[in-house]
């Protein structure tokens, strides 16, 4: 793997790039692009941050691979989509989650070199040596509570998977549940969700899905809740398993929520490894060290470690990361601790209220690490 950063001075924009590109195999990548403000209007830093993309993708280790899914970070999402161009060619995640780096916008992006790409009734579908990847982000609904949505998402979800003789249970690998005032809808979600999960065969019993559910606000603002979803068809079901870490963390359901901890994909040369949003709690479930960043963000640190190791994985090997904040006077402490911990990590922080009150900070990853698995095809 190499990690490295890139810094247009004209464009004022650093992009933090994770590369996994064994010869002859399918590479993939993961940027995030961070824009410096200057004192400029959404539209210009905007502008500045398609520039950047645009280079990115000409950068000699990435031309020629395709982009699969980009999400944007952006301060004010109702007033700034309608701004942004529409794009067909990769699946689209816009949420307002404000860059805490004093920017409007930032954005993570997935490409792969090598797959088949296509847009498929909204769907992007990428193939290569038998498996399909489905990504569809950015869906919400305008009406009803927020468990009345979610339920409604979940269902338009799994009638899509239908055309792909997939299903939720069998084929979904990774949510994200996006929730408007999640102290207040976030129990709603929580609900409908596993309500659903239960008509679908998934129990204590059977398994969950690895998932985000986090504050965040769609720019349609009678969405209440946005959902974000990557699956897998093609594969066996002994390439799939999941994360634990019983001697760091409970299992979920025992504190009423559906996911899993984590999930790994194993394939012939590579395992990916999805972390779900991970804060400082313990094998009771309890928060840990309330009311102190410093602290909650090195448990969580621990906890993300321990389910890396269950998946034959370390720090070393994850390709992005993803940080949510509840209190924005809280982010110069956990970038710096961030910056010395994960110094060539392509990472973001933003701003984005975790679904327990006391949670001050959370983190997802996604960690890609070569395998010799002569059981399994390649991805």
């Amino acid at each position: 793997m190499n990690k490295y950063k890139e810094y247009w001075k004209d464009l004022g924009v650093t992009a933090e790039i994770a590369a996994f590109a064994p010869e002859g195999k399918l590479e993939e990548f993961h940027a995030i692009l961070h824009v410096e403000p200057r004192d400029e209007l959404f539209d210009g830093q905007l502008q500045r941050i398609y520039s950047a993309e645009e280079r990115l993708t000409g950068l000699p280790d990435i031309t020629g691979a395709a982009v699969i899914l980009k999400r944007y970070f952006l301060s004010d999402a109702t007033n700034q989509q309608p701004l942004m161009r529409q794009e067909a060619h990769c699946s689209v995640s816009v949420i307002q989650q404000p860059p805490l780096d004093g920017s409007k916008v930032a954005v993570w992006l997935y490409l792969q070199k090598g797959s088949r790409v296509a847009n498929v009734n909204g769907v992007i579908v990428t193939e290569h040596n038998g498996y399909r990847h489905l990504w569809k982000m950015g869906m919400h609904e305008h009406k009803g509570d927020s468990a009345w949505q979610t339920e409604s998402l979940l269902i338009s979800y799994e009638e899509m998977l239908q055309n792909f003789n997939a299903t939720l249970a069998g084929n979904c690998i990774r949510t994200w549940f996006y929730v408007r005032d999640v102290d207040t809808q976030y129990a709603g979600m929580v609900k409908a969700r596993k309500e659903n999960f239960a008509e679908q065969g998934l129990t204590e019993q059977t398994h969950y899905i690895s998932s985000t559910g986090i504050g965040g606000l769609p720019a349609d603002t009678r969405a209440l809740v946005q959902l974000g979803t990557y699956a897998v068809t093609g594969f066996d079901p002994e390439q799939q398993r999941y994360l634990y870490a019983p001697t760091h963390l409970n299992p979920t359901y025992e504190y009423g929520v559906t996911f899993e901890r984590g999930t790994v994909m194993e394939y012939g040369d590579r395992a990916h490894v999805f972390i779900s949003g991970t804060a400082s709690i313990n094998n009771k479930g309890e928060v840990v060290h309330v009311g102190n960043i410093v602290k909650q963000t090195e448990r969580m640190w621990e906890n993300v470690g321990t389910l890396l190791e269950e998946g034959g994985t370390s720090f070393e090997d994850v390709m992005q990361i993803i940080v949510y904040l509840r209190d924005v006077c809280d982010y110069r402490t956990v970038k710096a601790m961030f910056d010395r911990k994960f110094p060539h990590t392509p990472h973001v922080i933003t701003l984005a209220p975790v679904c327990r009150p006391t949670w001050l900070v959370e983190m997802e990853c996604i960690a890609v690490k070569e395998r010799h698995n002569d059981q399994f095809r390649d991805l």
